[in-house]
């Protein structure tokens, strides 16, 4: 049974996101679904009525305040007499005003961005992207990740869909050339944008180098069609050129809807976006060129750059009369062989990668997702702190979810939300504005606290009472509350210990993310039996690519095929002679194993001088790993190492997911609790460190190095596997409720 959609948009006029909007409903209404469309109207209208499209006329196209009160009406009252399955909103106006009614009418909703907007001056607000997105290139779905902190996993990339039919080979253009007086045995350029100032640049350097070409292609002519704001100042140049070549070199068609016999009447095309797809897809070789940047004539070795940018060149170096004159005359003196070659790659590329079908069967897919309740999750943690642990946990619960099911949707409290949503997609909230937090609490369902060791006072009860009170706001607000892979404590004071036992005791799922925390909430005096016992989210996580990891390596100094050891160190209070006994270890590793020591960075600005005071102590060769990474590439680098000496616990997790044998360097419980996790030594006590046991140590798992490697990759894999519990163990509860 097919759906009912409303496709709501700004008009129906000439332009390529209103020609997609037509083509995407006329295939819906062929593959047996029943489509609605409201806008301002436009020359489509009867070409979609026809096809057996209803449509309604609302002033969709202006963001004046009663033209927007009509529409709103007006769609309301569409919506409640269609009871349409989706709503389906293309641009910024319907969009805004389908997310008003969304919010009380409760339709699922759809919208497709097309383009990128304006976000100043408040316009920013004047968005709403639905509860799933469509976006037409990948450029512009990195830039609703970037400028509205869309959710990635709500993001899908279609195609602007082309009718192969339609725009064909076999299509003729002779109506047309007759209409305009045109010689049939003449070459002619043909063109197609809206006529707008921020559209037709290209058409104005067309008319511009028409003099010159028509002496290097003596003959030639052009068709240029659309309509829009500077068409009559580009009529009266054309008129100005013909009238000084004494005959008619330029046709100016103004706003037209046989774009297929426009575009069959020419020999080449010049344009951009859905123009140059269906100029393509009728075989006509192609340059690539518009307001955004210029391509040039589109062949093979175009094609991965062109799909980037959905052929609108935004990116590109822009377009010049010189450039442009330069290749319309190239592609005019081409052999005809030559000139069809192109044609029929052009149209090739379209049935392999921009069939309507296709782009239609992308929009039902969307419209089934968005179908199904979206379960928003409220990530807390210590987020957006450059600290590549707590970075990697944020990455790896992240994809855990998204991978388990397409029905969650993902924000973010962080300390910089515009690092989260860049570096990893995600809509983030600044997690220290009141009202922001307020909000983000209010619309999830979910508030999942964790991983990490948030809930301890050893740093500060200030930094307890922050994530204690995020769960209270979430229990009073009627949300679930989940202890995600959390490490516990120590919390030291009394009534800390309290606050913490009834958090955990009123939690709706508790997870731990080793056996020492569940140890420490029993001591609390926490009754209930379902503290369930997991791993570590990174445990999940996989390492950068290898080439990647050399190139690092490489650019740090560590010759390809050398040995060498991880290290990795914070400050720490009350350290005293830490470095320098730390210094006499590392030396040691040089002189007996030939390990030089790769100092890498967490948190640069906690790791940088305590690392650095290592290095100048050392009398053996060590190199300070300190450029920008990724969680994943600081765990391929660690992967590289022969040994880890790792103060950091995420630089023991990374060290242990890639079986690297670690010996700890401890200053707080949590390293000890995984040193017994992983059955690894610790080298020392960071506060009391003693370089002569710590060197022992070292020899020891030197001298047991394939075993105690062997043993590291078993317990690996099943951490890795007790990690997944944490996603099945939330999908459970999210089901049941």
């Amino acid at each position: 049974m097919g759906y009912k959609i409303l496709m709501a948009t700004m008009g129906l006029d000439i332009g390529g996101a209103e020609t997609h909007i037509v083509e995407l409903s006329k295939q819906m209404k062929v593959m047996g679904h029943d489509v609605v469309v409201v806008s301002n109207g436009g020359v489509y209208v009867p070409e979609i009525e026809a096809a057996g499209i209803r449509h309604y006329e609302a002033p969709l196209h202006r963001r004046s305040i009663g033209c927007m009160r009509r529409s709103l009406s007006v769609l309301r009252k569409v919506i409640r007499q269609e009871k349409p399955d989706i709503v389906h909103a293309h641009a910024r106006i319907p969009g805004f005003l389908c997310g008003i009614l969304h919010k009380s009418m409760g339709f699922p909703f759809v919208t497709t961005a097309h383009w990128v907007f304006q976000t100043g001056g408040g316009l920013r607000y004047l968005t709403n992207w639905g509860q799933r997105t469509i976006a037409v290139s990948d450029d512009i779905k990195a830039y609703l990740i970037r400028e509205y902190g869309v959710p990635g996993e709500q993001i899908s990339v279609t195609i602007n869909g082309i009718d192969t039919d339609k725009f064909s080979p076999e299509v003729s253009g002779a109506k047309v050339l007759s209409e305009f007086g045109l010689d049939a045995n003449a070459p002619v350029v043909s063109y197609v944008s809206r006529m707008d100032e921020d559209r037709a640049l290209v058409a104005r350097q067309l008319i511009e180098i028409a003099p010159e070409l028509d002496r290097r292609v003596p003959g030639v002519q052009m068709l240029i069609a659309g309509g829009g704001n500077v068409f009559d100042e580009l009529n009266a140049m054309a008129a100005q050129v013909n009238e000084t070549l004494g005959r008619r070199m330029i046709a100016m068609t103004g706003p037209r809807t046989d774009i297929n016999e426009i575009v069959a009447a020419g020999d080449m095309f010049v344009g951009v976006s859905r123009a140059a797809l269906e100029a393509m897809a009728a075989a006509k070789p192609v340059i690539v060129a518009g307001n955004e940047g210029y391509q040039g004539l589109f062949g093979p070795d175009k094609l991965e750059e062109a799909r980037l940018g959905n052929f609108c060149c935004r990116g590109l170096e822009l377009s010049t009369t010189q450039r442009l004159l330069e290749d319309v005359t190239t592609v005019l003196n081409l052999p005809k062989e030559r000139r069809n070659g192109l044609g029929a790659y052009g149209r090739q590329v379209i049935f392999d990668y921009y069939s309507v079908r296709r782009m239609a069967q992308d929009c039902l897919d969307m419209y089934a997702k968005a179908r199904h309740r979206i379960c928003n999750v409220l990530m807390s943690g210590y987020y957006g702190f450059s600290n590549a642990g707590d970075d990697a946990i944020l990455q790896s619960i992240h994809e855990n979810l998204v991978s388990a099911s397409e029905e969650i949707a993902v924000t973010v409290l962080s300390n910089d939300p515009k690092q989260t949503r860049e570096r990893y997609g995600l809509d983030a909230v600044p997690r220290f504005n009141l009202p922001a937090v307020w909000r983000a609490v209010s619309r999830c369902d979910v508030l999942l606290s964790g991983g990490g060791s948030l809930l301890q006072d050893r740093t500060s009860t200030r930094s307890l009472l922050y994530y204690l009170s995020l769960m209270w706001l979430a229990r009073k607000k009627r949300k679930k509350v989940v202890l995600y892979a959390n490490g516990i404590g120590p919390v030291t004071r009394p009534a800390n210990r309290r606050r913490v036992k009834r958090a955990v005791e009123q939690a709706d799922l508790v997870t731990l993310r080793d056996h020492s925390s569940a140890e420490e909430l029993r001591e609390m005096g926490v009754e209930r039996e379902d503290l369930y016992i997991t791993a570590d989210p990174v445990f999940t996580m996989e390492r950068a690519e290898q080439c990647r990891v050399e190139e690092i390596l490489e650019k740090a100094g560590i010759v390809k095929g050398k040995d060498f050891a991880v290290v990795s160190v914070r400050d720490w209070p009350g350290t005293g002679i830490f470095p320098r006994e730390l210094a006499g270890v590392c030396d040691h590793l040089y002189e007996k194993y030939g390990l030089v020591s790769l100092f890498v960075l967490m948190q640069p600005e906690h790791d940088r001088a305590v690392s650095r005071q290592v290095l100048d102590q050392m009398t053996g060769p060590g190199v300070l790993l300190d450029q920008p990474l990724t969680p994943a590439e600081l765990m391929g680098v660690i992967a590289g190492g022969k040994l880890c000496l790792a103060m950091r616990l995420h630089t023991l997790i990374f060290a242990a997911r890639a079986a690297v044998p670690v010996a700890g360097l401890v200053y707080d419980p949590k390293v000890s609790s995984y040193l017994e996790e992983l059955d690894m030594p610790c080298a020392g006590e960071v506060e009391c460190f003693d370089a002569t046991r710590a060197i022992a140590c070292v020899d020891e798992l030197m001298g047991d190095y394939e075993d105690r490697r062997a043993d590291l990759k078993e317990r690996s894999c099943r951490l890795n596997a007790a990690a997944g519990e944490n996603e099945r163990l939330l999908l459970e509860l999210l089901k049941k409720n």
